[in-house]
């Protein structure tokens, strides 16, 4: 599959090194320098993940997230100056799936996104070894792999590419207790200290959309110290 990435960001000497390092991994790669931009480039092209700024003209990259996120399910790295954990947790609250700050290196970015593309995409085309074995059920949940569809007593509830993948680790398991690390790796890829909050904030999310009391869940628990499982209590 030949990939699409956008990028979306105001300095031109990032955006023109990003566009290097993504073209050398055989990428095509588009560029905006503002948020107004770069939503032309997602409505007359098929783009298969975003690299967005926050502080953009015109439009920054939270609006930008939140109207991808009104169409589309695409993997959203932000990669921004701002690196406070506030900063941080609002770009996820609004979808994105992943956030790094600046100054970066190069080959992590590079690395973060070939994993984003080869999760999001495998999942999409992996097909079951039987028929009955794409659906993923717990309590009121069920999730199809096939799809990428969650359904809660019969309706949908829409997920995050992030959200899907940490949602169908757990459900493949029940009662299985996983780390913050072993799950940032099983989704994402490699783990990063800075990445330390990004699972909380996903899982936070997952129990806004699932359970009917997140502060009281019945569905995702927390096993202090140690990490998360999900279960039907």
């Amino acid at each position: 599959m030949n990939y699409k990435i956008l990028i979306a960001e105001d300095e031109q000497d990032i955006a023109e090194l990003l566009k290097l390092y993504f073209e050398n991994e055989g990428y095509c790669v588009f560029w905006a320098g503002n948020g107004v931009e770069a939503l032309k480039i997602l409505e007359r092209e098929d783009i298969s993940l975003a690299v967005l700024d926050i502080m953009m003209p015109r439009m920054d990259g939270y609006e930008l997230t939140r109207r991808i996120r009104e169409t589309s399910n695409i993997p959203i790295l932000i990669l921004s100056a701002r690196d406070k954990s506030n900063d941080k947790i609002l770009g996820l609250n609004l979808g994105a799936d992943d956030y790094m700050a600046k100054p970066f290196d190069p080959l992590e970015i590079v690395a973060r996104v070939n994993s984003n593309l080869r999760r999001f995409y495998q999942l999409n085309t992996e097909k079951p070894k039987r028929e009955e074995s794409y659906i993923l059920k717990v309590g009121d949940l069920s999730l199809d792999t096939q799809t990428l569809v969650l359904k809660k007593k019969g309706e949908e509830v829409l997920l995050t590419p992030m959200e899907y993948k940490i949602l169908a680790l757990l459900m493949k398991k029940p009662g299985t207790i996983y780390t913050k690390v072993q799950i940032y790796e099983s989704t994402s890829g490699e783990y990063f200290e800075s990445d330390d909050n990004t699972i909380m904030v996903h899982i936070s999310n997952l129990r806004d959309k699932i359970e009917d009391n997140p502060k009281n869940p019945r569905y995702i628990k927390t096993i202090r110290g140690v990490g998360y499982k999900i279960e039907d209590r």
